[in-house]
């Protein structure tokens, strides 16, 4: 740029704050390299009209800096629209969020194409400001979005996980569920929040690995007979070091979420992980990291790696097309070793030319140790060892060691990360405990409302809860903590029979009746009720042939059972301490009645069946008690649960159904019911909105009934018919007398079952 244009471009520059006067000629110097003259004209108009704006000297210079990379990609009017939009938000409350907006308007511009995208993303930003901002007499008041900046501050990362549409969908999930917890909505949008990384999880493109949990599974067991469990880390967030696949003794860690990778789908990919990792573990022995340096340790897991991929690929021979599309192909002299450290360089480049024969090195030592590599694998095949790529590995390290360059500060990474291969923590081990680094793990719900003791009880699991309003899922919204009930007197359970004598013996009368009457007989019994005489007759026949007779020559009869499996869900919240007028008891005490006669009737019919208590106090903590397992009898340790049954906190009944369906669908039945009993609407009291609850317990029934249970509510809520079949559909009875439950309840589950 000669000194007239210069002196031309800053005669028009009219802003006169000294930072903005002092860096101008570096920032237009930018700008016209990648700019046309018209462009920077309007770069200029947008840079003065800013510097009117009373913001100060900090949002000129952000938008000098960006701005030259934007307009040359979306065109001249770019400067101009970002302009205005940054005088409104600056006359706006949301003044603060003004830097972050220029500031993050790179990486957002740097992730779309199109003009219409930008605009499309201004909405966006306006969507969330029109949704919390207060607004008082129709006039938006002085109070600004609580998580406008912590917002703006995290668009890179949601940018560069989500399109447009998902990161609508994210900031319309936390402006709708946090609009009146602002630190709540802040610590969501800074992405700090569990919810926040379920939404992004949720709403990423790509193959989430719950959707093929099952079928990894099958292949981890079958495949490679394993037993490990999985454990996903999240992939969505920066962090100081990016995760990686890992396998160790207890676990294998899988990413979350696969995108497709140099045209290998999602599935692929997670196929070619677990096939990498599952070869370690068939094949791999460990080696002591203290005798090698970290150098050394590089190309030994490197060697190592493609041994183990070798051998499975001997097993499976599909997998070598699998691994090449995945692996690097990185290109000769692509590094400087006078510039940049080009360790990961050399060995990507080996392990490629060790995988691939048509891989051309293009250069003698690769060549050598590409033939050493394969002599061990033609010699030894599967009894080639970890040992053997540690002896090649140190070999290639000090032949093709650069002195001057492998300790270079800069690292070359370009093409050098095989996306599906582990961390290697498998092969390596330490000799002094206390050398290894104590990795301290984020807790991933330490931002939660509510830390639960949980003592003696089962780990916490986290359940999708229905959100009507926007017809889809809060991912695991709900946390569902499962104790042991507590035991008391078995013996008040036997007096509360003794008292319904007469009750238990009508009972019995209609047990008798819906008892199974059919006989099966059941063939090939060494001791039976009655000789089975075409057994018989040939066994003697093999006896006189001299050949040994089968002594199973009896048979017996059994009963035709009835094959139902039935789950009692009782809801324990605090309204069951109310008294009944009639009786003088209270609605818990009632409760255990009905539990107790309806446990001895289920019992007698011989069904599998389970018993729990639910409360809830808040999403956070839904208390899901124990009562009675599918694999226990009623026996007196169960009769003392019911016994100490206590009522507190509220009824979030879609969370407990989710979980104690999760029992039920495991057992092999032809029906299975859910009876749930309860005395109110699903309620609680973070749920503002009492349709918020009733529609997802609904969801939940339906839920239910496509997994093949038949949920049935009894309820002695006096105000039931009100939204009863809102939840329930036409599967419910409403208990008028509640006096009467002892008696109706297993009356209405032997008509359910007959």
């Amino acid at each position: 740029m000669n000194e007239e244009l210069f002196a031309e471009y800053q005669e028009k520059f009219t802003c006169k704050f000294p930072k903005a006067v002092e860096l101008f000629p570096e920032l237009l110097g930018y700008a016209v390299s990648k700019l046309s003259p018209e462009g920077v004209e309007a770069y200029l108009d947008g840079a003065n009209f800013l510097c009117k704006i009373g913001q100060g000297v900090e949002p000129v210079l952000v938008y000098m800096e960006v701005m030259p990379d934007i307009a040359s990609h979306f065109g001249k009017g770019t400067n101009k629209m970002i302009a205005d939009y940054s005088y409104l938000m600056a006359r706006s409350p949301n003044k603060k969020a003004l830097i972050p907006f220029l500031s993050t308007l790179g990486h957002v511009c740097r992730r779309i194409d199109r003009i219409e995208d930008l605009e499309f993303y201004l909405q966006i930003i306006d969507e969330y400001v029109e949704k919390t901002q207060t607004v008082i007499h129709g006039h938006h008041s002085l109070y600004e979005s609580p998580g406008m900046v912590a917002l703006l501050e995290s668009m890179p990362q949601l940018i560069s996980k989500l399109c447009l549409n998902g990161i609508r969908n994210f900031i319309d999930y936390g402006a709708r569920n946090y609009l009146n917890a602002p630190d709540e909505q802040i610590a969501y949008f800074k992405l700090e929040s569990h919810d926040a990384k379920s939404i992004i999880t949720r709403e990423r493109k790509g193959t989430t690995f719950k959707d093929v949990e099952r079928h990894m599974d099958m292949l981890k067991e079958c495949m490679w007979d394993c037993d490990l469990p999985f454990q996903t880390f999240a992939t969505a967030f920066d962090q100081l070091r990016k995760p990686v696949p890992y396998l160790d003794d207890e676990l294998i860690a899988i990413p979350d979420v696969y995108d497709e990778e140099n045209g290998v789908s999602g599935i692929d990919r997670y196929r070619a992980t677990l096939a990498h990792m599952m070869a370690h573990k068939t094949w791999s022995s460990q080696l002591m990291a203290d005798n090698f340096a970290p150098h050394m340790q590089l190309f030994i897991s490197m060697f190592e790696d493609c041994r183990v991929e070798h051998l499975a690929i001997q097993r499976y021979p599909g997998l070598k097309k699998l691994f090449l599309s995945l692996h690097p192909y990185p290109e000769k002299g692509a590094c400087d070793d006078k510039k940049m450290s080009c360790l990961r360089y050399r060995a990507t480049r080996m392990s490629r030319a060790l995988l691939d024969e048509n891989f051309d090195p293009e250069n003698p030592l690769l060549e050598e140790f590409r033939e050493r590599f394969h002599k061990v694998m033609a010699e030894k095949g599967e009894g080639s060892t970890t040992q053997d790529m540690a002896e090649l590995g140190i070999d290639f390290y000090v032949k093709t060691r650069k002195q001057s360059s492998d300790s270079l500060p800069g690292v070359f990474f370009d093409d050098t990360e095989v996306s599906y291969r582990d961390d290697n923590r498998y092969i390596w081990f330490y000799y002094e405990e206390y050398d290894e680094s104590d990795e301290i793990m984020p807790n991933e719900y330490e931002n939660e409302e509510k830390i639960v003791e949980n003592e003696g009880g089962l780990p916490p699991r986290h359940y999708d809860e229905w959100d009507y309003i926007s017809e889809g899922y809060r991912p695991d919204w709900t946390t569902v903590y499962e104790r042991l009930h507590p035991s008391g007197d078995a013996g008040k359970i036997d007096r509360l029979m003794a008292k319904h004598d007469v009750l238990a013996k009508r009972l019995k009368k209609m047990i008798e009746m819906l008892k199974p009457q059919n006989k099966k007989r059941i063939r090939f019994q060494e001791e039976g009720e009655e000789l089975d005489l075409d057994i018989a007759l040939r066994s003697v026949i093999d006896f006189k042939s001299g050949q040994a007779p089968d002594p199973r020559i009896n048979y017996s009869h059994t009963t035709d059972s009835r094959n139902i499996a039935v789950m009692l869900l009782v809801d324990t919240s605090q309204s069951l301490n109310e008294r009944n007028e009639q009786t003088g008891q209270t609605l818990l005490e009632l409760s255990e009645e009905a539990l107790a006669i309806t446990a001895w009737t289920v019992e007698q019919l011989g069904d599998k069946f389970a018993i729990a208590g639910f409360c809830s106090d808040t999403r956070h903590e839904v208390r899901y008690q124990h009562i009675k397992g599918y694999s226990e009898g009623y026996t007196d340790e169960v009769k003392a649960r019911i016994a100490a049954m206590e009522a507190s906190y509220s009824t979030r009944m879609g969370a407990a159904m989710r979980h104690a369906a999760h029992y039920l669908e495991g057992q092999q039945a032809e029906k299975k019911l859910m009876l749930v009993l309860t005395d109110g609407e699903p309620a609680d009291i973070d749920a503002k909105d009492p349709q918020t609850l009733i529609q997802d317990t609904h969801k939940a029934v339906e839920e239910l009934q496509s997994k093949g249970i038949y949920s049935y509510c009894i309820t002695v809520d006096p105000k039931a018919d009100e939204y009863v079949a809102d939840v329930f559909g036409n599967q419910y009875t409403v208990i008028d007398h509640v006096d009467k439950l002892p008696e109706q309840l297993p009356q209405v589950f032997m008509k359910l079952t007959h």
